[in-house]
């Protein structure tokens, strides 16, 4: 998709301070670090409308993205982060867990998970919860492009047999936008589809 119109439309920590459009959502789930930031910038050909950080723990905010006019990108602050305060883990908690299940306008989730380590427990209990909730979800497997093509076969058929429930599972690398189209083909089916 060729995408000329993004912008910032929302930042928040509670559902007051959500759009309250209907716009249909794409929300972005992962460990700190994984790399949604980079991935929302990669699909809607920007390089940093989405703050990215080498550290982890850089979105502390549910941030929506409208594109196109059409649907938002809503990235969640990451789970997992080690070096933050107990409650402040607990309140991002609490922020994502309150998105996820009382967003109506919430379509499907792109969940990242990094292709070059084995699933984390966060990431296991992550997907285990949106399959419970059935979630539309799509899969998308982060800095492919560190791995040679024989690693990359090997951990995509590893987590295709992992994450069987998910609607598909793209590797994906913001350095040289393999997966890119895929992720946007999936995406723009998915909103036609339950639209």
């Amino acid at each position: 998709m060729i995408v000329n119109n993004v912008f910032l439309k929302a930042v928040g920590v509670k559902p007051s301070q959500f759009p309250d459009d209907k716009k249909p959502e794409i929300a972005f789930v992962g460990k700190s670090n994984v790399g949604k930031s980079s991935l929302i910038n990669t699909l809607i050909n920007r390089k940093s409308l989405a703050r990215t950080s080498q550290s982890p723990g850089k979105t502390r905010t549910v941030n929506f993205y409208e594109v196109e006019g059409k649907l938002c990108f809503v990235d969640l602050p990451g789970y997992g982060y080690a070096k933050t305060s107990k409650s402040e883990s607990e309140k991002w908690g609490k922020m994502i867990e309150g998105y996820l299940l009382n967003r109506k306008q919430l379509r499907a989730i792109l969940l990242l998970v990094d292709i070059r380590h084995e699933l984390s427990a966060n990431d296991k209990l992550m997907y285990d919860w949106l399959m419970h909730y059935n979630y539309k979800m799509i899969v998308a497997l982060t800095k492919s492009d560190k791995l040679t093509r024989n690693q990359m076969a090997r951990n995509l058929a590893m987590f295709k047999k992992e994450f069987i429930g998910a609607i598909d599972v793209v590797p994906f690398s913001s350095l040289n936008k393999s997966g890119r189209d895929e992720l946007w083909g999936t995406i723009g089916s998915l909103i036609e589809t339950i639209g």
